[in-house]
């Protein structure tokens, strides 16, 4: 083999793997439970869209799903309100879109839900169940626990605030 004058120089690059240490976690505040909220909610929403329906309507009409007798009307209506933070009229619209796609069949002062309804409540709830099994799964049984005490507890002094400032 003949050589040059000029050396040959072969460049080996080694790419060794690096880890990092996780990030320490981010404090629970506000703003991380808004985000968490919101992401999750966009995810739902996305599955709703498909089905021409929105959040709203969808909280509501779980409400007469998972209920085992019809529902008063003005109840339902209520337990919206309080649980959406929303007006009341608006509500009472969300029942009557409810009414009008034929998911629910008012009954005097009652709303029962329909089998259309509860079609439709199976397929969003078999849809969003596989979202829900890819967001929560493999988090700590205890770390769910903490959570779910920390959320009430932030729900409960939120709803006393909401009500002192209403007052």
């Amino acid at each position: 083999m003949t050589t040059t004058g000029d050396p040959t120089t072969t460049t080996t690059t080694t790419t060794a793997a690096t880890t990092t240490a996780p990030a320490a976690a981010p404090p629970a505040d506000a703003r991380a439970l808004g985000l968490a909220h919101y992401a999750a909610r966009a995810a739902l929403e996305s599955v709703l869209g498909r089905h021409g329906v929105t959040f709203a309507q969808q909280i509501t009409l779980r409400l007469v799903a998972v209920a085992e007798a019809p529902f008063e009307r003005q109840a339902l209506v209520d337990q919206v309100v309080g649980s959406l933070k929303a007006d009341t009229a608006d509500v009472q619209e969300v029942v009557e879109q409810l009414l009008a796609k034929g998911f629910l069949a008012a009954e005097a002062s009652q709303v029962r839900i329909t089998e259309a309804g509860q079609e439709f409540y199976g397929a969003v709830t078999g849809e969003t169940a596989q979202i829900s099994a890819r967001v929560w799964g493999g988090i700590p049984a205890e770390d769910l626990a903490a959570t779910g005490r920390v959320l009430a507890l932030v729900t409960e002094r939120a709803n006393a605030e909401l009500a002192a400032l209403s007052a």
